[in-house]
């Protein structure tokens, strides 16, 4: 009898070791099998000729974020840029302007350029307000140290209520931190009732 006993003590030693290393490896081999491979997830790589790319040196989807004196955040992405021209110019730009009293403005444009604080954008040039107001100019430049966007070079604009022209706007805050979409020079309305 003590020898049974013995032989099942060993045994029961031996089975707390093995069945735990065997579950661990009929876990891995799930876990392994489980996986099918996705021949279409692959390395992103740079589209476009070698020759090309070597050429015109950049960054591929860059993004710039920064806070304004009024505290609206500011983010800029692109889907290329070129840091060493002499003006920054980046490709095919967004610029999300989310001020502090909760307006949004996404502007949409085909290239812009950064001067310090002032960002350029030009080349069919969109502006969407999270109000429901729409603009579009030649060229829209925001200034991150003063708190402003300006278009001065003529905007029109869809509006919930009609259509507007204008010889130029500010976008800018007022004295007690509202966002305020400001049109001047020649203002004509199309009221749509």
């Amino acid at each position: 009898m003590p020898g049974a006993l013995g032989r099942r003590t060993r045994i029961v030693r031996w089975l707390r070791v093995i069945l735990p290393l065997v579950a661990l490896a009929i876990l891995s081999v799930l876990f392994l099998l489980g996986r099918s491979p996705d021949p279409e997830a692959r390395i992103p790589y740079a589209e476009g000729r070698i020759e090309d790319l070597a050429r015109s040196p950049g960054i591929t989807a860059p993004e710039y974020s920064t806070v304004t004196p009024d505290g609206a955040t500011v983010t800029v992405t692109a889907a290329r840029a070129d840091p060493s021209g002499s003006d920054g110019r980046a490709q095919q730009v967004a610029l999300d302007w989310r001020a502090r009293d909760g307006v949004e403005a996404r502007v949409t444009a085909a290239e812009a350029a950064q001067d310090g604080q002032a960002i350029t954008l030009s080349g069919d040039v969109d502006m969407a307000l999270s109000s429901g107001w729409r603009l579009t100019a030649p060229r829209i430049a925001a200034d991150t140290g003063t708190s402003r966007v300006v278009a001065d070079e003529g905007v029109a604009v869809t509006a919930p209520f009609g259509d507007l022209t204008a010889g130029g706007m500010v976008y800018a805050a007022d004295p007690q931190g509202r966002q305020v979409l400001e049109l001047n020079r020649g203002v004509r309305l199309l009221y749509r009732p």
